[in-house]
């Protein structure tokens, strides 16, 4: 009996974020308004580092690299949750479904360590400013950049093949608006808990052992040794855009997967991931460029204007 209770799931409905006829509309102009910023924000950002050369440094080189995750990100998603709220059925196949989530994660991944990564160049510039040269090499820089796609494409394979031998019954309405590893698991027919373990095991690692790491650590003990104030303010306005933005980022990211399948409320967790896979990847590019005077000097040269 209990396998003729099971089906193959050829497709998967969205609930999406709301259920109300009369908030599609309203939703759809402001995702789409926060998705095209998203998009000149970020291609913005890349483009300009590209082409100013008083930006060809390894912070920028780490940032633009941040830029293209935070463009690809909600490309991801963004598209298909427009294009749902102006559908009655929100559906997606179920390889489509699959595809969404491995690319998902993939740039989840590689945006939890591009952000470890870029904790680590302001930590040898206050910490080991004479030989920041030396250790931030473009040589190291692109060794380090391929390590944040190498780790994103492994764990994203491996949650990807796991969620593919997952058996899922009828009950196909997936309460989320993209296709996300705890919501589809609650989908499931079969024992999750390899699922869950792994998962939670990842976000465990990305959290705790990567951006929580020691740079922060080293860095806040080295900022309180300088005597002058002066020194103390520009040591911390070189690295308090990079804490504001992981602060955003795994705030919103925590709320959302460090927990157990049962706990919680996946429509809180709808608002958690809205933050973590559209609002962030639009604020980035303001987080790090509004305090930035070398950005600032840098557009200013491109758009033909000398003064600030």
């Amino acid at each position: 009996m209990a396998e003729e209770n099971r089906s193959t799931v050829t497709e998967f409905i969205l609930a999406g974020l709301t259920d109300r006829p009369e908030h599609q509309l309203p939703l759809f102009l402001l995702f789409l308004e926060v998705y095209v910023f998203t998009v000149v924000g970020n291609l913005g950002m890349i483009t300009l580092i590209g082409l100013s050369s008083r930006l060809h440094t390894t912070m920028y080189y780490l940032l633009s690299s941040l830029s293209f995750i935070d463009l690809c990100q909600p490309t991801v998603i963004t598209p298909k949750m427009l294009v749902n709220f102006m559908m009655e059925k929100n559906t997606i196949s179920y390889p489509e479904c699959m595809t969404q989530l491995y690319f998902f994660i993939v740039f989840t991944i590689a945006k939890c360590h591009m952000l470890s990564v870029m904790a680590y160049d302001p930590y040898v510039a206050i910490c080991n400013p004479l030989l920041y040269n030396v250790i931030m090499s473009n040589q190291v820089c692109s060794w380090m950049v391929v390590g944040v796609y190498s780790m994103g494409l492994i764990r994203a394979t491996v949650n990807t093949i796991c969620m593919l031998r997952v058996l899922f019954c009828k009950d196909d309405i997936i309460n989320h608006y993209f296709c996300d590893l705890f919501p589809l698991l609650e989908l499931s027919c079969s024992s999750t808990f390899i699922n869950e373990v792994i998962g939670l095991c990842i976000s465990l690692f990305n959290f705790c052992l990567e951006d929580l790491s020691p740079s922060y650590i080293f860095i806040i003990a080295s900022i309180l040794h300088i005597c002058s104030t002066e020194g103390t303010y520009k040591a911390f306005s070189t690295c308090s855009s990079h804490v504001l933005a992981v602060a955003l980022f795994f705030g919103s990211l925590a709320f959302m997967y460090l927990q157990p399948l049962s706990v919680g409320s996946m429509d809180q967790g709808k608002v958690s991931s809205v933050f973590y896979t559209i609002i962030v990847p639009m604020l980035n590019p303001l987080i790090y460029c509004l305090r930035n005077k070398d950005v600032k000097v840098a557009l200013s040269k491109l758009l033909g204007n000398k003064s600030l």
